[in-house]
């Protein structure tokens, strides 16, 4: 059956560089059966409430500034899928969880990014859906898990988001040139949490490992509990395998795991 993913999507700029992380993305579709629809759990999409969106053609949003103009024209031409959005409908209803529907927003940097690097002709029909930093970790699970269903129709589930992600602490005239401790520190605790699918650990990042406070800032943790969502979904496997760790501007992890 398809696995499931948490991404990492790093900087804007990886939609036109071409690097070793990105080469990873260009071949990870080769690994994947052909999935008939993606649903997308972005950072950039923030809300207390959870959103489904549902737009029949998804707009570009360039949620970011200061970066080359070549990457304000680039498109990226999702469509969404209605049959499989009034199945997550059903899903949420059927658990109680409580859900608004979104049909106007577009897709920001967290998910084309990521999607362009993948599945980059757009052939695929996209679910986004939004995170809430607000919720406690084993609810953002919970509605991961409410998807769980969806797997054996061949719909593929994209957490997006950074496992090491602090715009504070980066270097950007660091790239490719050593790796912050506490970064890689953060990132193997969190392996062996993930690798034992130990939840009570993970659920209690922030008090259990002390670099966390570097990885996932409290300004930050939108990028971190993605995680959480793509998990729930693969609850029926609890198998966790990491394919790629990479690191640009002394910090910045460039994360690829895989659930199910």
């Amino acid at each position: 059956m398809i696995p499931y993913f948490f991404i990492a999507h790093g900087s804007p700029l990886l939609a036109v560089e071409d690097n070793a992380y990105t080469t990873f993305l260009y071949k990870l579709s080769d690994t994947i059966k052909k999935p008939i629809a993606i649903i997308i759990f972005s950072a950039h999409w923030e809300s207390d409430i959870q959103k489904v969106g549902n737009s029949v053609e998804y707009d570009m949003i360039y949620d970011f500034s200061g970066f080359p103009e070549e990457l304000y024209r680039i498109k990226y031409p999702a469509v969404g899928n209605e049959a499989i959005f009034k199945e997550i409908q059903q899903l949420l209803h059927r658990k109680g969880i409580p859900f608004e529907v979104d049909a106007e927003r577009g897709l920001d940097h967290g998910a084309w990014v990521v999607l362009r690097l993948i599945y980059s002709e757009a052939n695929i029909p996209v679910i986004s859906m939004s995170v809430s930093p607000h919720t406690l970790p084993k609810d953002q699970y919970e509605i991961g898990k409410v998807l769980s269903s969806l797997r054996e129709k061949d719909v593929l589930i994209i957490a997006s988001g950074g496992t090491v992600h602090n715009l504070g602490a980066l270097n950007w005239e660091k790239d490719n040139i050593g790796v912050d401790d506490w970064a890689i520190k953060f990132d193997q605790w969190l392996a062996s949490c993930l690798e034992k699918w130990d939840l009570e650990s993970l659920y209690n990042y922030h008090s259990l490992e002390p670099t966390a406070k570097y990885a996932v800032p409290l300004y930050g943790v939108e990028h971190f509990i993605p995680i959480f969502y793509a998990m729930g979904a693969a609850d029926d496997k609890k198998i966790a395998r990491l394919l790629h760790r990479s690191y640009r501007y002394g910090n910045l992890s460039h994360s690829i795991w895989q659930f199910g």
